[in-house]
């Protein structure tokens, strides 16, 4: 008891304890409502409280439902508990013409809105989210107007606390357009692609520094580093260019584009190295490549082997300037060297020489022993002066057996005494041709070019005319060109010629000689028998003198025309006695320029194919090309007029000019004579061989046969079989014989 009175009650907190017990025991209804209206308040509170979260939630519930309504994707989930069915979709499901509750009501129809081609894809994708936890897929559902659309399905598995699959959340979003503009991505860079890849060019790209990202397949063939190995190399590294002609570095285009910021073109004398160090002429082209911030991002080269045109190209400007046959600067490039020489005479007044060269026994050795030999025999002698020329000249051939030298800066006792010495070393010189041998003479005509020459067609008149004064007073000498001897030289000429053509004309002292062309196929029964009518000039004495040694002058002084009516009139008065086999066969007349462009000429054939009862098929007229193109609109209206009634034309000397083929699709011919200086060397000569083959095929597209010229022997006959050309005309085939006396045979066999 005193244990109790002294810990419980002696203690003040005990003591408030005990007077509040016996308070609340005193008042006991006062106490419990008061404690009910605590309860009440606290409830109260509760009750406030839970209405303000509703309505919040009600609030955020709203505006979830507003933003999924609103949303392009449309939210999904498939619970655990109804076996992964779809047990929510987002209104937004609209936008593919469905309601949601169409996914519910149908645990099939999901999947039977999936294209049949990508069910089964899509449904291993979704058995294997089990394993992956997360996925993203794209395929086709099918919008409830019938057409396809493509989403992305992005989706997750969710898990409770123990590990166990309980939820599937995803998404659907609508990325057709996307997928379009994929695939037309994916188009453009397909046939980019192709297109690179199919392209003769290389095609090589870069960064903003200059380092390879691309190499097309030509690219990586021709530089040999293959893409993998050259990206993210520099572009000097992979594409080594110098200099054609001092094989020294070229600077990147790829740099200059870099650094100037604009496109660089170089189609000049540039090679590339490859990686094994062979060579390559190449054109190219860089530019820079924009972001759109106009901004470069990097480069793209573009690059072709022009190797073999650069080469062909020079082979062909080589051949416009030189002679085919001894490989001398041409009559053209020698006239340049001229007109400079003039320009630099009157400006600098510096002397020059001109000579001027005709060999004196070359139509001997021609006519002795065939084209040949005298195409040697000028291959021999230009040799033969190249060596004695100094550095500063030029040495051309001019034509035929004509040679012109040019001495720069050389006054004119020097000159005399340097044409002296050539001079002498053609009449030194022994031309030997099987077990013949010959000597050759060379009258040289000597012009001074200075300060008083007037003109290039005065220099070469002067040039001329001394040489012909060289050869009047007895061959094999020089002869110095005075401007007062000039007229008497030149009329001494003229009237040398005038009078021995005229003469013969009178005196009925040429005859015709022809020379047969055959189809190289013989088994082209179609293609007819052809010879071409040859001239030659009777001299007083009875000797055969060739046309070469009179047509020249005749085509200088307008003689012409008077010998092709002889040709004409005499074949046509002997055609009614030809046998009707013969009269099937087709004889081919040279006419020369003056008689192409003679109306009265035109009118004067007219009247004797009338007169004579000549069969036009049986004629074809030949002209030269250089004739044709001089006269293109006048020989037009001339081959017009006799292919009207029948009249056939071949074009003589094709390949010649190289002008030719332009015009050649405006002349109405029937036959193309490819030029001999091709056919002779086309065994041994790749280039005469192509442009044989080029001729060919050129006339073979327009309709035209071919005929080839100087065919020698048997192996170009077979070449030119192999070739397909039409016919075949040479000395291989038939020597020019008397046409009169040979047909008369003919007719006594028959």
């Amino acid at each position: 008891m005193n244990s109790f009175s002294d810990t419980s009650y002696s203690n003040p907190s005990s003591i408030i304890y005990l007077q509040k017990a016996r308070k609340e025991l005193e008042n006991p209804e006062e106490n419990q409502i008061a404690k009910l209206l605590h309860i009440n308040e606290q409830l109260n509170a509760k009750i406030h409280k839970y209405q303000r979260s509703e309505i919040a939630l009600l609030s955020t519930k709203t505006q979830l439902h507003r933003l999924l309504s609103c949303s392009p994707v449309v939210i999904y989930s498939r619970q655990a508990s109804d076996g992964f069915a779809l047990t929510f979709v987002s209104d937004s499901i609209k936008q593919f013409g469905y309601k949601p509750r169409q996914f519910f009501e149908n645990r099939k129809f999901w999947s039977s809105c999936i294209h049949s081609e990508d069910v089964l894809e899509v449904c291993t994708q979704l058995l294997n989210l089990f394993d992956e936890e997360s996925q993203i897929c794209q395929y086709r559902l099918r919008h409830q107007n019938g057409a396809y659309r493509w989403i992305q399905d992005q989706r997750k598995l969710m898990r409770d606390d123990t590990g166990k699959a309980i939820e599937i959340i995803g998404s659907w979003q609508d990325i057709t357009e996307r997928k379009e503009i994929e695939q037309a991505l994916f188009r453009e860079k397909e046939l980019a692609q192709v297109t690179l890849n199919s392209i003769g060019d290389g095609v090589i790209t870069t960064d903003s520094s200059g380092r390879i990202l691309y190499l097309n397949p030509v690219a990586e063939k021709i530089t040999n580093w293959t893409i993998a190995e050259a990206k993210g190399q520099p572009i000097s590294a992979v594409f080594k260019t110098v200099n054609e002609h001092s094989s020294q570095p070229e600077e990147s285009s790829v740099n200059k584009v870099l650094r100037q910021g604009i496109q660089v073109c170089v189609n000049d004398n540039i090679l590339l190295i490859s990686r094994e160090g062979d060579k390559y002429a190449i054109d190219q082209s860089a530019a820079p490549i924009y972001n759109h911030n106009k901004k470069i991002i990097g480069t793209v080269l573009v690059f072709r082997d022009v190797t073999k045109p650069r080469e062909l190209a020079r082979e062909v400007s080589w051949q416009a300037n030189h002679d085919m046959l001894t490989g001398l600067i041409n009559r053209r490039s020698f006239e340049e060297q001229l007109e400079a020489a003039i320009f630099d005479a009157r400006t600098n007044k510096h002397n020059y020489i001109l000579c001027y060269l005709d060999l004196d026994q070359f139509k001997v050795v021609n006519d002795t022993c065939g084209h040949i030999a005298g195409d040697e025999l000028l291959r021999q002698l230009a040799g033969l002066l190249t060596r004695q020329v100094r550095i500063s000249d030029h040495l051309a051939r001019l034509g035929g057996d004509e040679f012109g030298i040019l001495l720069h800066q050389c006054p004119l006792h020097a000159g005399e005494k340097i044409a002296d010495k050539f001079r002498q070393t053609i009449e030194d010189f022994r031309f030997i041709w099987d077990d013949k041998t010959f000597s050759i003479g060379a009258s040289i005509g000597l012009v001074e070019i200075n300060a008083d020459t007037v003109d290039l067609n005065g220099l070469l008149s002067a040039a001329d005319a001394a040489c012909y004064a060289a050869k009047d007073n007895g061959r094999n000498q020089l002869h110095i060109y005075q401007a007062d001897d000039v007229e008497m030289t030149k009329q001494r000429e003229e009237r040398q010629w005038i009078s021995k053509i005229n003469v013969a004309l009178e005196e009925n002292r040429f005859c015709l000689y022809f020379q047969k062309i055959i189809s190289v196929d013989s088994s082209q029964t179609s293609h007819k028998n052809h010879n071409e009518l040859l001239i030659r000039m009777i001299d007083k004495d009875g000797k055969i003198i060739p046309p070469m040694a009179f047509i020249p002058a005749a085509e200088r002084y307008d003689l012409m025309s008077a010998i092709d009516k002889w040709v004409v009139s005499h074949f046509f008065q002997y055609y009614p006695t030809l046998t009707d086999t013969q009269k099937q066969e087709i004889y081919t007349i040279n006419l020369s320029g003056t008689s192409l462009t003679n109306d009265k000429f035109l009118n004067f054939l007219k009247e004797q194919l009338a007169e004579h009862e000549v069969s036009p098929e049986t004629l074809c007229f030949e002209i030269t090309e250089t004739t044709a193109i001089a006269n293109l609109s006048k020989a037009m209206v001339f081959i017009h007029e006799l292919k009207k009634i029948g009249c056939h034309f071949a074009l003589d000397d094709f390949g010649s000019g190289m002008s030719s083929f332009g015009y050649l699709k405006n002349l109405p011919i029937d036959y193309l004579k490819i030029d001999g200086s091709f056919i002779k060397d086309i065994l041994t000569d790749p280039i005469d061989c192509a442009m044989v083959e080029c001729i060919n095929r050129l006339g073979h597209v327009m309709g035209i046969k071919t005929i080839a010229e100087f065919v020698e022997n048997d192996e170009i006959l077979h070449k030119l079989q192999d070739m397909e050309v039409d016919y075949a005309q040479g000395y291989g085939i038939a020597k020019p014989c008397p046409l009169f006396h040979n047909l008369q045979v003919q007719n006594s066999k028959s």
